[in-house]
Formats: structure tokens, C-alpha cells, sequence
């Protein structure tokens, strides 16, 4: 017998997976009603054996006993002959059985066709949500749990529905079976039912853990997911400090968690089956040896009510093991749940305004941002221009907020106070896809997705033709090196660029750029960490790209800092000097510092 609280959260997943079928309002009724009629011609041919076996105990003989149900069923066939009945009534509970089984089939495939576009849907809106919510979200929460709630919990959650609507179909089916019963011996049914709430009570005590094995599930799950997340991602630092002995035991240790606690679930889980079934079995024998130590010639009758009561055994062990495996999935359905909802996490919403040409330039005024609540602000007053057309380098310590500029221009962040204007509207009253390609940005950390070369650079502009594609390859130095690939512009480039340099990787970012014809193009620290070569060639190639357009660089190198028109000096979050190369070295603050440093540094 389930508790208050068992009942209480049950209710609560029901009514968190309630709005998964919004779309399909008129699946759950069809399906119960499928589930009932499948049920009740089930009924029906189980009742069916009343009087076959009565044409085999008393042939001459169709009383009812006082009995409704046997009543019904023997005036059903009283005007077939003897010699025909026991025919009739096979073929009637053939036909039962084969109307029964078509409509569980049916069922089965609607719910088959339900669960699919509901899994679908779940995936397909966690991804949604990932590729939606702000920076900032995504930044405070673990990839490993992220992706296990994309990868697993997702799956969960449909299987959460499956359960639901099997709980659904079975409440039913015992309903159909209940009623069946009552009407051959409601004494009888009142007896059976006190002792299986019996059993289930005894079941639910054993099983009361399950909830919080859950809850262990889901916790090791996602540990499991962000070693595996960091094994993959980190495997070249693994390799080089020698952390594989390391790793591999962090990596176990997580493993060993799912496996122990998942291995208690199934034991419990598991436990259902054999206690009901032994239980059961008790149960039926001791009312088949009772009753007819009472009154032998009820046979057909009580055989039949044993026979609905065997049927009834798998429904009610179906319903404990249902009512199980949705509390043990509590904890997913809710993971899942909590990420779908968007009323409580933050969004970069797009603008309405349209804009296709920068005019005058990108304006800062008194802009403060800070990433959390909770932390300090990342940038303080910030109030700047950057100019159309000219290249603008920004430049400080590391730390000092040039990278949360560059993420607030591109909107990955909203400004805390303050606004930032293109020309004269606020950004983020722009329609932000429109912004958005205006700007290219080739960055020192470079992503290559797991495709070919071809696709990779095409990622800049999805229309851009092959020629487009090897004009902008070629304007970015990599054609050459490209066509010594394997498979050329067809080279599968591997997990994150893995079978390419760090200066290959810089070149196709580069070329990724200049396909998608930018306005405004930002340089984050593009050449740093690549050898003298591999410099002068994307410098060279950034040199043609820049012309004509609005660069931003946060760079360390001299030769992109010298070729900028104006250069902003960032520390602490504050701008503390801005001006360009000459009237910075000339003012002797921290530009003047870190320059001589790095000149000095330079020619030793």
C-alpha cells in the first residue's frame, strides 16, 4: 500500500510529464480506451470458460446459481444445441483473444509513434535550450552533466512516459478484471483484495529505498559523463604529465559508482517479480483448496475467478513494478524538466531592428559587467569608440577583461548597466542574427568540428560554393598545405582538428573568415601561440583581410599592435589608457611598460 508521500510524488511526476503531451491531447485518451476494450474482450473470453466448462461438468444443466454473470452467460448460449455449444463458445473465446491481442498491438504501436516524437522532442529541445541560454548559464554548469541530460536522462525521461502509460493501461486492465471478479463472487473478491494490499504493502516496504537510489543514480551518472567529457577533451595533457595511471583510476572510481548503485537498484527493482509471485501463488491455492473443501460443484465457476485472478496476478505485480521504476525515475524526469523550463534562466533576446551595414562605428558608454551576481564586476565604466574601418587594439594583462569586451560586442553577454550602441541604436535592440554576420571572429583557442575540411571552412558561410571555398583557402595560405592532404578539401579532419597543426588549424579558421566577407573581423590572440612560419603566414593573410574593414585584435605579438590606428589599454576591468602607439609610448603608463617588456624580451 503506497504512502501519503509515495502518492504525493507520484503525482508530481505525473503532472511534470503531463506537458510533454501537450501536443498530442488526444493520445492518452485513445490510448486507455484502447487499453479497456483490449481488456474487457480479455474479460470476456476468460468469462467464456464459465460455461465451457460447465458443458463439460453439467452438460444438461445452464443455472445460474444466483449468480449475474453466470446467469448471462449461460442464457447467451441456451438456444445453441448441446452437441454445437462447446464449439461456439471456443471459437467466441478465440475470437476474444484475437480482437483482444489486435487491440494491444494497436496500442502499442500508437504509444511506439507517441514516445518516438516525445523523445525527439526532449532532445531536440535540450539542444535547443544549449544552443538559447546565455553564456553565463552554460559556463556555471558541469559538461558532463549537461551532456548526460542530453544523452541519458532524455531516454529516461521517455521511458518515465512508457512507464506512465503502462501504469495507465493497468489501472484499467485490473479495473476490467475487479469488475469481473465481483460479479462471479464479490465474498470472495473482498478477501483476495485485503490480502494483495497485503502483498503490495509488504513489496512497497522492501522497495522503500528506491527513490533515493535514484537520485544516487542520476549523481553517478553525471560524474561518470564529466570524467568521460574530461578524459576525451584533456587526453593530451593526460598523456603529457604522465596521468594515465591517474586518470584511469578517477575514471574507475566514477564507473564503480554507477555500477554499485545501479546494481542496487536492479536488486531492489528486481525483487518485485519473485516476492509477488510466490506470494500470489500462495494466495491462489489456499482459495482454490478452501473453496472446494466448501462446494465442489462450483468448479467451472471458481476455476474461472482462479483463472481472471492469474490474470489479474501479472497486472498488480505490473502496477507495483510501474509504480517503482516512476519513483526511481523522479529524479531525471526533473533534471529534464528543470532544464526545458525557461522562465528561470537567463537569454540573449534578439532585437527587431535589421541592420546590414555598419556606418559609424561601435560606442561603449559606461558599460559594467559581471558575470554572476554573486561576483565582482568584470568590467567597471567602460566608455570607448570603436571606429569604422580602422583597427582598434586591445591590450592589457591577463585577466583584465579583454576577452569579456570582445563577448560582450558579440552579445554573448548583456551588460549588467550601461549600453553599447551600433552607430546610434542599442545593440541589443538589433536583430541579433543579423549582427552576428557581420562578424568573424579567428580566435587562438580554434574549433574544428569532425567533418572535412571543405565543411569546416563552408561553417563561415553555409552557401558558399567550392570555388568561394578555395579563393578564401587560398587568401588564407592553407590551399597548399590542404592539397597535400590525403583526401584533399575532402579530409576528414578529426575530433576537434586533431590530424591538423595548430598553424593548419589557424589558417582554416582564417579561411573560415574570410568566406564569410565580414565587416567587422575580431583577432583573439589569433597568432600567439604559433611558431615564426606559421605567423608571417596568417599575418600576411590577415593583412589582406583586414583592408577596408573594422578589425578588433586583442594581441600580444608587436606587429598587430603597431598597425593599429588606435589602441586601448585594458587593466582590472577599467580602461586605463587609450591612444595610438606613439601617444602611449609617450605617456610612459602600462602600455609603455608591457611593450618595453616584451621588446626587451624579444632581443634577449
Amino acid at each position: 500500500m503506497p504512502t501519503k508521500g509515495d502518492i504525493m510524488k507520484e503525482a508530481k511526476v505525473v503532472k511534470t510529464l503531463l506537458p510533454l503531451l501537450k501536443f498530442y491531447p488526444w493520445a492518452i485518451p485513445a490510448i486507455i480506451i484502447l487499453g479497456v476494450l483490449s481488456s474487457l474482450f480479455e474479460g470476456l473470453g476468460i468469462s467464456l470458460f464459465i460455461p465451457l466448462l460447465q458443458n463439460f461438468v453439467q452438460p444438461d444443466s445452464q443455472t445460474s446459481g444466483g449468480n449475474f454473470l453466470v446467469g448471462f452467460l449461460n442464457k447467451t448460449f441456451i438456444n445453441v444445441s448441446p452437441n454445437n455449444r462447446l464449439i461456439i463458445i471456443a471459437l467466441c473465446i478465440l475470437g476474444s483473444i484475437i480482437l483482444k491481442n489486435c487491440l494491444v498491438y494497436s496500442n502499442a504501436v500508437l504509444f511506439a509513434w507517441l514516445n518516438s516524437r516525445i523523445g525527439h522532442s526532449l532532445r531536440s529541445g535540450i539542444f535547443k535550450q544549449l544552443v538559447s541560454v546565455s553564456y553565463s548559464f552554460l559556463e556555471g554548469n558541469d559538461s558532463g552533466k549537461l551532456i548526460n541530460i542530453l544523452a541519458s536522462e532524455t531516454w529516461r525521461t521517455s521511458q518515465a512516459l512508457s512507464t506512465l502509460v503502462t501504469l495507465i493501461i493497468t489501472i484499467c486492465t485490473i479495473t476490467v478484471y475487479v469488475f469481473l471478479l465481483v460479479l462471479i463472487s464479490w465474498q470472495l473478491t473482498l478477501t483476495v483484495s485485503v490480502l494483495m494490499v497485503l502483498i503490495s504493502l509488504f513489496i512497497q516496504l522492501v522497495t522503500r529505498q528506491v527513490k533515493t537510489l535514484g537520485e544516487q543514480a542520476l549523481e553517478a551518472n553525471s560524474g561518470l559523463s564529466n570524467r568521460m567529457w574530461e578524459g576525451l577533451a584533456g587526453m593530451k595533457a593526460i598523456r603529457a604529465f604522465g596521468r594515465e595511471s591517474y586518470e584511469q583510476e578517477r575514471f574507475d572510481t566514477a564507473s564503480k559508482k554507477v555500477r554499485n548503485t545501479f546494481l542496487k537498484l536492479d536488486i531492489l527493482s528486481g525483487a518485485v517479480h519473485p516476492i509477488s509471485e510466490v506470494l500470489s501463488a500462495v494466495l491462489l491455492l489456499c482459495i482454490l483448496v478452501i473453496a472446494l473443501l466448501q462446494d465442489r460443484s462450483s468448479l467451472p465457476t471458481l476455476l474461472t475467478f482462479i483463472f481472471i485472478l492469474y490474470r489479474l496476478q501479472p497486472q498488480v505485480k505490473q502496477l507495483d513494478s510501474s509504480r517503482v521504476g516512476l519513483t526511481a525515475l523522479t529524479s531525471s524526469v526533473q533534471d529534464v524538466m528543470y532544464f526545458l523550463d525557461t522562465s528561470d534562466k537567463p537569454y540573449i533576446t534578439s532585437g527587431h531592428l535589421p541592420i546590414k551595414n555598419l556606418e559609424q562605428g561601435i560606442y561603449f558608454e559606461s558599460v559594467n559587467f559581471r558575470y554572476n551576481p554573486l561576483e565582482e564586476l568584470a568590467l567597471k565604466d567602460i566608455s570607448i569608440c570603436i571606429p569604422r574601418g580602422k583597427t582598434t587594439a586591445i591590450v592589457g594583462p591577463s585577466g583584465a577583461g579583454k576577452s569579456t569586451l570582445i563577448g560582450l560586442i558579440c552579445r554573448f553577454y548583456d551588460v549588467t548597466s550601461g549600453e553599447i550602441y551600433v552607430d546610434n541604436c542599442p545593440l541589443r535592440e538589433l536583430n541579433l542574427t543579423d549582427w552576428r554576420n557581420q562578424i568573424a571572429i579567428v580566435s587562438q583557442d580554434v574549433y574544428m568540428f569532425s567533418t572535412t575540411v571543405l565543411e569546416n571552412i563552408a561553417y563561415g558561410r553555409l552557401d558558399a560554393t567550392e570555388d568561394e571555398i578555395i579563393e578564401a583557402a587560398k587568401l588564407a595560405n592553407a590551399h597548399e598545405f590542404i592539397m597535400q592532404l590525403p583526401e584533399g578539401y575532402d579530409t576528414k579532419v578529426g575530433d576537434r582538428g586533431i590530424r591538423l597543426s595548430g598553424g593548419q588549424r589557424q589558417r582554416i579558421a582564417l579561411a573560415r573568415a574570410i568566406v564569410r566577407n565580414p565587416q567587422i573581423l575580431i583577432l583573439d590572440e589569433a597568432t600567439n601561440a604559433l611558431d615564426s612560419i606559421s605567423e608571417h603566414l596568417i599575418q600576411e593573410a590577415l593583412n589582406t583581410l583586414s583592408q577596408n574593414r573594422t578589425v578588433i585584435v586583442i594581441a600580444h605579438r608587436l606587429s598587430t599592435i603597431e598597425q593599429a590606428e588606435q589602441i586601448i589599454v585594458i587593466n582590472e576591468g577599467r580602461v586605463a589608457e587609450q591612444g595610438n602607439l606613439q601617444q602611449l609610448l609617450e605617456h610612459d603608463g602600462l602600455f609603455a611598460q608591457l611593450y618595453h617588456l616584451q621588446y626587451r624580451n624579444t632581443h634577449t
